[in-house]
C-alpha cells in the first residue's frame, strides 16, 4: 500500500516543476514584442479599366514612398507584367499591419464598388498599378 508520505515529495517536484515552466513562459511571452504580417500587392491594369472617380498617384509621390514595401511591390508589378495576378512583398515586423492603414488613410484610396479593385491607382511611367494590402493579420504571439 502507498503511504501518504511517498506520494507527496513526487508530487511536489512535479508541481513546482508545472509551476516554474508556467512562469518562465509567461514572462518570455511578455517580454517579446508583439509582431505582425502584411502583403502589399501591385498588379498592372489598362488604362481604360480605372474607375472614372479614381484618383491616380503618381509613382514618384512622397507620401507613396514612405509606405514600407509600396515602391517594392509597383516595381515588381511592372517588372513581371502582373495583370493576371497580384506581386506582393510581404512585411513582417513591428506594426507591419498598420501599412493598411498608412494606405487607405494617406493616399486617395480607391473602394470599389463593383467591376474595379480597391486600391490606389498609380501612374508607374506610362503603365498604371493598383496597390493594396491584399492580405493582412496581427499576430498574437512574437514571431521568434
Amino acid at each position: 500500500m502507498i503511504r501518504g508520505k511517498d506520494m507527496a515529495i513526487p508530487l511536489l517536484a512535479v508541481g513546482t516543476a508545472a509551476v516554474a515552466s508556467y512562469v518562465l513562459r509567461s514572462e518570455r511571452t511578455a517580454s517579446g514584442t508583439s509582431r505582425s504580417k502584411a502583403d502589399l500587392g501591385a498588379r498592372l491594369i489598362g488604362p481604360a479599366d480605372v474607375p472614372d472617380d479614381a484618383r491616380i498617384v503618381d509613382a514618384s509621390a512622397r507620401r507613396l514612398g514612405e509606405i514600407p514595401g509600396a515602391q517594392q511591390a509597383l516595381d515588381r508589378a511592372v517588372r513581371n507584367g502582373a495583370r493576371d495576378e497580384w506581386e506582393h512583398i510581404t512585411l513582417e515586423s513591428d506594426g507591419a499591419w498598420s501599412v493598411v492603414d498608412r494606405i487607405r488613410q494617406s493616399l486617395p484610396y480607391h473602394n470599389a464598388d463593383t467591376g474595379s479593385y480597391n486600391g490606389v491607382y498609380v501612374r508607374y511611367n506610362d503603365r498604371i498599378v493598383v496597390l493594396d494590402a491584399i492580405g493582412w493579420a496581427h499576430l498574437e504571439d512574437p514571431i521568434r
